[in-house]
């Protein structure tokens, strides 16, 4: 039957009638009683949610444009769907599905982690009861929200003031009426005053610390998490972090609280470090602390997530409080073998702790760079789950690194195979051998310039346009930051982005990366230019003259292919370093260099507004130090190496 209206809708109209009456009078009334079982419930529920959601069965927002079939199964739907069917569906859901079961509350008493661990996984809503009844809930309250908002307002209202701690069943009913106000937080937005409720009812329910109101509490802090993001005032911001500071230490409520906090150190965009700061040292104690005594490996996933947040949003502020986790990760590492996602939780804690380290993260090495090694060692089978992550870890290894060593060089030996892989992970790839170049050239490019040449040549002959363009900036900065050997050690690209050039390549933006190539040599290292034009003459049969007239010509006519002002710039700078040759080619081109020159000159020249005289924009003082403002992050030391280059 659900097969049927999911692949047929409008045939099953004549059954819209019929299927509600059924699955409603089973699920939600009397005559259900002592007959049912989970699976049928399970079923029927799915039913209702179909054909509520369905969007064959809704109507245009301009009627004229719906379809005769469409309006009359809307019309069979809003006939069922009356006040008193909705209020009844939406009374039973919440009064009788939503509460927590004796046999949960003994799970949870008996293995909180596992329960709660368990509860958040889940299975699929489509064959589990407890995510069945919740998504059946958000769909129907988003479908009739202005009918059972006050009904559900109603139920709130019931439940003013601490629930007495004897009465189990009030306090399941509380915990269920606060789960359909969390699922429905959307909805809600104009009908509660989340601020004042908070303030007023929900934050002394935090602080009742009797053992049975234990799921009032874990439902709290659940439902804030639901709410933080929709509508929660900043200035009450430490009051929520006072009240997890105090609950940090239950194990019972670390994945609630862990999620209240992620939401909130990662989607709220009102986060302020000021406010937190204070509460950052006893909270990344208690979390660390928490860390070392789950066992349930999702759990320590869940704490490690938030840490990760933390460190993230304070940077560098981090510092002092982050000795202990650096000690313990290794021994988690050791722990976690046999478990990748743990693995590759450590690997998001771990990159930002680098961030947050920035240079002192080489103190870290001894760790740091074996974990790095076997994440991203395709010959390892747990690279398939480690690969991402390890890749991230060991860019920002780079980034903040204020040296190379001599382990950090051998890591290398890992971006041969990963090349080959020419999977998504390659952009990656190209930043950290763009980082290597910026770290240490000389000692890097001895070592694996030629390797790195070879894999370079393979790829261009089967990678995108964009894929090119990033091999190609590699050499450009190789070239950048070692004039004199770098055209020697990528000989081998070369005569292609020559060809290139002269054959007027159509797309601007790989035109522009060779012409950026070939200025480079041009204007750094002339004497290699002009044995480089002899090979390109013998190995095309043509005059030296003739290669060299047909490269400017094409240089000059192809200049607005470069939209970069600084390659702009290299461009007529390497053409105008042509103009002292006698040579009658370059002369008679020499109208063409003159006009790119100007239009370059344009581009970079700036008037000062003190002086009124003109200066060239691209100029940078040496002692310049960048102004950073509260909101932007420090500069990384690969940063500080790209801006001296």
């Amino acid at each position: 039957l659900l097969d049927f209206l999911d692949q047929h809708p409008f045939s099953f109209t004549s059954l819209i009638q019929r299927s509600l009456e059924f699955a409603v009078s089973y699920v939600f009334t009397d005559a259900g009683e002592g007959i049912v079982f989970e699976r049928f419930i399970v079923q029927c529920m799915n039913l209702i949610k179909m054909i509520v959601k369905n969007y064959a069965y809704k109507p245009s927002k301009n009627i004229e444009d719906s379809s005769p079939e469409t309006l009359e199964a809307h019309k069979i739907k809003t006939a069922f769907f009356t006040y008193p069917t909705l209020m009844e569906i939406c009374r039973r859901l919440v009064t009788h599905y939503f509460l927590l079961t004796n046999e949960e509350l003994t799970m949870w008493e008996e293995d909180p982690e596992g329960f709660t661990v368990e509860e958040t996984g889940g299975d699929s809503w489509k064959y589990s009861l407890r995510p069945c009844t919740e998504v059946l809930f958000i769909d129907i309250f988003h479908e009739y929200n202005q009918t059972l908002t006050p009904v559900l307002l109603e139920m709130v209202h019931g439940l003013q003031g601490s629930t007495n701690v004897e009465d189990t069943n009030a306090i399941l009913i509380k915990d269920a009426v606060y789960n359909a106000v969390g699922l429905a937080a959307y909805e809600l937005f104009d009908s509660v005053d989340f601020d004042q409720w908070f303030k007023n009812q929900l934050l002394a329910e935090l602080q009742v610390s009797h053992n049975r109101y234990k799921p009032i509490r874990r439902r709290v802090i659940w439902l804030i998490g639901q709410w933080i993001s929709v509508k929660f005032k900043s200035d009450l911001r430490p009051m929520l972090y006072e009240a997890i500071r105090n609950l940090l230490q239950d194990q019972d409520l670390v994945v609630s609280i862990s999620n209240v906090l992620i939401t909130h150190l990662f989607y709220d965009f009102e986060f302020r470090t000021d406010q937190f700061l204070p509460y950052l040292e006893s909270m990344f104690t208690l979390l660390f602390q928490l860390l070392q005594e789950v066992t349930e490996c999702d759990t320590k996933m869940h704490v490690l997530h938030v840490l990760s947040c933390v460190i993230e949003r304070v940077n560098m502020q981090i510092r002092p409080y982050v000795g202990c986790l650096v000690q313990y990760l290794p021994l988690l590492w050791k722990q976690s073998e046999e478990h990748n996602m743990l693995r590759c939780a450590i690997l998001t804690t771990l990159i930002h702790l680098v961030q947050g380290l920035g240079t002192d993260s080489k103190n870290l090495y001894p760790f740091l760079l074996p974990v790095i090694q076997l994440s991203t060692d395709v010959s390892q089978p747990p690279h398939v789950y480690l690969l991402e992550d390890g890749l991230e870890l060991w860019l920002v290894t780079l980034e903040n690194s204020p040296c190379l060593t001599p382990e950090l060089l051998r890591i290398f030996q890992n971006m041969s195979a990963l090349l080959e892989l020419s999977s998504e992970n390659l952009k990656n790839c190209f930043k950290i051998i763009n980082a290597y170049i910026f770290l240490s050239s000389s000692e890097f490019l001895q070592m694996y310039a030629a390797g790195l040449c070879r894999s370079f040549c393979e790829l261009l002959e089967d990678i995108t346009t964009e894929g090119q363009v990033q091999v190609l900036k590699v050499v450009e900065n190789v070239l950048k930051v070692n004039p004199v050997l770098g055209p020697q050690m990528f000989q081998p690209l070369l005569p292609s982005v020559f060809r290139g050039i002269i054959d007027g390549e159509r797309y601007p933006v790989v035109m522009s990366t060779y012409l950026g190539i070939m200025g480079r040599v041009l204007l750094q290292n002339a004497s290699f230019f002009s044995l480089f034009l002899s090979q390109m003459a013998c190995e095309l049969g043509q005059e030296l003259d003739q290669i060299l007239s047909n490269m400017i010509e094409m240089w000059v006519d192809r200049m607005d292919n470069i939209t970069q002002p600084e390659r702009r710039k290299l461009s007529a700078l390497a053409l105008l370093s042509l103009l002292p040759s006698l040579n009658s080619v370059i002369q008679d081109k020499f109208c063409g260099i003159i006009n790119i020159s100007v239009e370059g000159l344009h581009d970079v020249m700036t008037e000062d507004p003190e002086t009124g005289t003109y200066k060239d924009c691209m100029l940078m003082s040496y002692f310049e130090e960048p102004k950073v403002t509260e909101d932007e992050e420090p500069p990384t030391e690969q940063d500080k190496r790209k801006k001296m280059v």
